[in-house]
């Protein structure tokens, strides 16, 4: 394909018929054809009925990315009519494109730039979700960090800071954080957060969060008390975890959050110097 040609349709794609309505971006499907190289709407019809079936097959709700609506069209002498149309997502216009006829140079363009222009969102969503759980663990350090100086302050000594912590793991995850990084299979000399999921390390933010509010509040100043504390929260929260199906000493380990955190930086420098070599 010549690189002229390139040029054209990613503008037409791009400009002409991308749209966005309360900020979401769609394209109509008689656009879609015309840009496509489809003459005739029912045989483009059959090519959007193969992309639904994709759809389903995939997993997905077809209304979640097909919907169907109504579009006023002048016929001439400034009379006008309604013909179906179709709004379709990005993933949609993908299917699409990949059940068309790969014959039409068109076909072969927008498979490949609906293609590439998927990848680059699910890479985006899974930074996302990365940066997510890296603010998660710095914001438990924080709040862990507030924890020992209140046990500090108010009992007038934190050298078993370490012990409360872990009697909030045992009562959030039913088990002890040895347990647990025997389970994750945590190395020996590496903090059991630095292993969990998201929703687990805001889990455990969510309780000390409330076990230094308390603290405060009450004016605890043993460590059984603050220690009592901490454990009656974890348990609080897995019981909140739990009524919403959520055993949290089942889920997952996931990546070294040390690891992550390079690759988050790296990440970072490479995209302020070049924003399309997202890894």
């Amino acid at each position: 394909m010549k690189k002229e040609n390139i040029e054209t349709l990613m503008q037409q794609f791009e400009k002409d018929v991308h749209r966005t309505q309360q900020d979401i971006e769609f394209w109509y499907a008689r656009d879609l054809q015309n840009l496509l190289g489809y003459l005739r709407w029912k045989n483009f019809i059959q090519v959007i009925d193969k992309a639904k079936t994709a759809c389903q097959s995939n997993g997905h709700e077809i209304t979640d990315h097909f919907s169907d609506v109504g579009k006023m069209v002048e016929v001439g002498s400034g009379a006008k009519r309604e013909i179906k149309d179709i709004m379709l997502t990005r993933y949609a216009c993908y299917l699409i494109a990949q059940n068309g006829d790969p014959r039409k140079e068109e076909i072969a363009f927008a498979q490949n730039y609906f293609a590439v222009k998927t990848r680059q969102i699910e890479l985006l969503e899974k930074h996302i979700q990365e940066w997510q759980r890296l603010k998660a663990r710095q914001k438990l350090s924080l709040s862990e960090k507030e924890l020992s100086q209140i046990i500090f302050e108010q009992t007038g000594s934190n050298k078993n800071f370490a012990t409360i912590r872990s009697k909030g793991d045992k009562a959030l995850f039913n088990h002890t954080t040895q347990q647990m990084k025997d389970i994750l299979d945590v190395p020996k000399n590496r903090a059991l957060a630095d292993f969990l999921p998201t929703i687990t390390i805001k889990a455990k933010d969510f309780a000390a969060e409330i076990t230094v509010f308390n603290s405060k509040d009450k004016g605890l100043n043993t460590e059984d008390g603050i220690a009592q504390e901490h454990i009656t929260n974890n348990k609080s929260v897995r019981t909140i975890l739990l009524e919403r199906g959520i055993k949290p000493e089942d889920l997952p380990s996931e990546e070294d959050i040390k690891k992550l955190e390079r690759r988050v930086k790296s990440n970072s420098k490479q995209v302020s110097k070049n924003p399309d070599k997202l890894n």
